[in-house]
């Protein structure tokens, strides 16, 4: 993944704090093609949408524990 950096990020500070669906789309959504890393996110079922809150799923969970930095 071209952009793993940046979800990683992206889930971190997801699971960091209660995070709406508002907020997340304020500090994350982009137009460019290149960093589309909230669709990149959903795509993966790294994260999800319940009751208006973004939250990591168990995959996501997963894809930090192997890829976040020691």
């Amino acid at each position: 993944m071209d952009n793993e950096a940046l979800v990683l990020d992206f889930l971190s500070w997801v699971e960091d704090d209660k995070r709406s669906y508002r907020e997340t789309m304020d500090v994350w959504r982009t137009s460019c093609p290149r960093l589309t890393i909230w669709e990149d996110a959903v795509d993966l079922g790294l994260v999800a949408v319940r009751s208006q809150l973004v939250t990591v799923t168990d995959n996501g969970r997963a894809f930090l524990n192997e890829h976040r930095p020691v």
